[in-house]
């Protein structure tokens, strides 16, 4: 708890550096939503090394479910996708970047907790991949359960729920282990790999997707153990309620149209539609888009140019990627999910 008061008192000072107005998210002008389209770019903070949320290949191209939401946040506010700059950040340094406005928003496992939406002064958009902490072990090892960590290492990066959902899992049990902790995610699974620790926690998302960069995956499993809910999704910072309206309307907007059944192949059918629902919706009848100092249309931009959620669900991590994972709780409400858009009306 002492962690978050220090960065809380951090994100204090980061704001009023800039000009002293916490209502304004970083900028004294105004809205971050005005500076974005005065500047022509979006610039989206992102882990980038984590395939299928965020990742840059060797030609220096990011991919993954985090970097689609932050197109999508470009294609609305500026009509392009590809206006993104993106900035790798650690955990440690994510949240003064944004207070601070290095960055404009956030994409990058980031879990919703309270004390993250209040004493520390940031804004969570809807929840875009529902996960849980697991443990990642060697197959041979011969650890089956948190209990046989007793006298063992486990590494885990610092400043995160992570580390804190470890340490209270373990006192629980009453497991004396060796927390090895790291400043960034790359060092903390290059540690796990030279066997500096017998386990590596982080989300199973990340886990699953990080043991495929491993020199052999197949030697490495997942332990049937679950230690937190971890409900990842795009940031903002506080107090600036029309750059919030932005990221957090795009963001269901994905989730709506896939419960439209509209996609980036078919949005052409859609035109003109007589459903008065999908008509507010893509722009064609009222003002929800210009209500927000967005294009009418704003939704058209984000489905054709980056697809409804399920096509970034399935060519990031679902059926058309190499993770090939269920989407389970991350389905629609009408699929027996925990997706679910409030109305566009």
């Amino acid at each position: 708890m002492r962690k978050w008061g220090i960065l809380a008192a951090t994100l204090g000072l980061a704001l009023a550096a800039c000009g002293g107005d916490t209502t304004t998210g970083g900028s004294a002008a105004g809205s971050r939503l005005d500076l974005v389209k005065d500047r022509g770019q979006l610039i989206c903070g992102v882990d980038g090394g984590i395939p299928g949320f965020s990742f840059v290949d060797e030609t220096g191209a990011f991919s993954g479910l985090d970097v689609d939401v932050c197109k999508a946040v470009a294609a609305a506010v500026l009509g392009d996708a590809e206006a993104v700059e993106y900035r790798r950040l650690d955990s440690t340094e994510r949240f003064t970047a944004l207070a601070g406005g290095e960055v404009d928003m956030l994409s990058r496992n980031t879990t919703w907790t309270i004390s993250r939406d209040t004493s520390v002064g940031l804004e969570f958009a809807p929840t875009t991949f529902y996960d849980g902490q697991g443990m990642l072990v060697r197959a041979n090892s011969g650890i089956e359960t948190l209990e046989d960590f007793q006298g063992r290492a486990v590494c885990v990066e610092t400043g995160t729920t992570t580390e804190l959902n470890l340490t209270d899992q373990m006192r629980q049990l009453g497991v004396d282990f060796e927390p090895v902790v790291f400043q960034d995610a790359d060092a903390a699974y290059a540690a796990y790999d030279e066997g500096r620790c017998e386990g590596m926690t982080s989300d199973k998302s990340q886990l699953i997707a990080r043991r495929s960069t491993l020199p052999n995956p197949d030697e490495h499993v997942l332990l049937d153990v679950t230690m937190s809910k971890e409900p990842l999704g795009p940031v903002t910072v506080n107090n600036d309620s029309a750059w919030f309206d932005v990221v957090k309307w795009v963001t269901f907007g994905l989730m709506q149209a896939e419960e439209f059944g509209i996609t980036s192949a078919n949005i052409g059918d859609f035109e003109a539609s007589d459903n008065p629902d999908i008509a507010r919706f893509l722009g064609q009848e009222g003002t929800l888009g210009t209500d927000m100092g967005l294009p009418n249309d704003f939704m058209v931009q984000v489905i054709t140019q980056v697809g409804n959620y399920g096509e970034v669900f399935d060519r990031n991590l679902g059926a058309d990627s190499q993770f090939n994972l269920e989407r389970g709780q991350n389905a629609l409400w009408t699929d027996g999910g925990l997706l679910y858009s409030p109305p566009f009306r």
